[in-house]
């Protein structure tokens, strides 16, 4: 059970430290003026750091259910 608040606290840090390498979107309140531009092209350090970010995502909910059910 330990384990997995080890797994916990080690993806929590390595989700927050690949949200916080992502660049920022130009989009949300500034696409009403038209200075966001839509249909951009990512590059591929972006795609791949969105990609991880999603996999870590996963994997804390995951073991967020687990701990949960055996606490």
């Amino acid at each position: 059970m330990s384990a997995f608040w080890v797994i916990q606290a080690v993806v929590a840090v390595a989700l927050i430290t690949f949200i916080m390498l992502q660049s920022p979107r130009g989009e949300g309140m500034g696409a009403i003026g038209g200075s966001a531009t839509l249909f951009k092209v990512q590059k591929k350090r972006e795609k791949t750091l969105r990609n991880v970010s999603m996999v870590l995502a996963v994997v804390f909910t995951l073991t967020t259910i687990i701990l949960l059910l055996l606490g």
